[in-house]
């Protein structure tokens, strides 16, 4: 009988496998910005108007699709939240937008509010990665970092078909580990009950299963079934482990 994958190791792998790609594709830019023909400025990284204005003009490009992963600190994703708006009127186009976010840029960028009233309008999906800021329209053309001796910092637009197309599918394969943002929520709002904290508190102090139990005042066997839960749910394979993931996620942090 096959074994199941832990959703974590998928997660992990999916995460090594587009962080790959990314250097691909930068070597790949960079032979590019190297030829007579490149006609892809280089934008500085923190050069915020700069990069802002890059995306905003590929998300007027598109037509079929636009997968954009935002960077997984609010400093460096704040500059991009001006375009939200632009975001939301290219999904009221008909055009399919799909939004991969850390936890910590959800509240501060305003995606929470929007998402669980339904008015966002494109569908918002949440992991732990900490990945680069990329945008990709159609599946054609992608704005993303580059730079020289891999420093990362500067940005710029890609249309080699093979590294986009590559992108893309690293993409999706991420996607389809990260959470929908509601499904999120509730987990986060779960993982916010007292019982279920004290739990978490015991596990990241590595504490014994029973020692724990006598700690919080709850049997072993409903000390152990709640272990259990939580770490289906974050998609640990150890209990150490679980608590570690319940803070990546951001599933402790206030959600109002």
């Amino acid at each position: 009988m096959a074994e199941l994958s832990n959703p974590q190791e998928s997660s992990d792998g999916v995460e090594h496998a587009l962080r790959q790609v990314c250097e691909l594709i930068e070597s790949a830019v960079s032979m590019r910005r190297d030829t007579p023909a490149s006609s892809s400025p280089l934008v500085p990284a923190t050069d915020g108007p700069a990069v802002r204005g890059a995306v905003s003009q590929l998300l007027a490009r598109a037509r079929h699709s636009v997968n954009l992963v935002l960077p997984g600190t609010y400093e460096r994703a704040r500059p991009l939240a001006p375009l939200l708006d632009q975001v939301a009127d290219v999904a009221a186009s008909g055009v399919t937008v799909r939004l991969l976010c850390t936890p910590q840029v959800l509240v501060p960028l305003g995606l929470l509010g929007p998402a669980r009233r339904g008015t966002l309008g494109y569908e918002v999906r949440v992991t732990d990665a900490d990945l680069p800021g990329t945008a990709i329209a159609d599946g054609r053309i992608s704005f993303g970092r580059s730079g020289p001796g891999g420093g990362h910092r500067y940005v710029t637009f890609n249309t080699d078909p093979a590294s986009v197309r590559a992108l893309d599918l690293m993409f999706a394969g991420l996607w389809s580990s990260a959470t929908p943002v509601l499904d999120h929520v509730r987990l986060a709002e779960r993982m916010r009950t007292e019982p279920v904290r004290r739990v978490l508190g015991r596990l990241r102090e590595g504490h014994t299963d029973d020692v724990a139990a006598k700690q919080i005042r709850v049997s072993l066997r409903t000390y152990r079934r709640h272990v259990a839960a939580i770490m289906r749910d974050v998609g640990a394979n150890s209990r150490f482990q679980a608590g570690v993931r319940a803070v990546e996620l951001g599933l402790l942090a206030d959600l109002d």
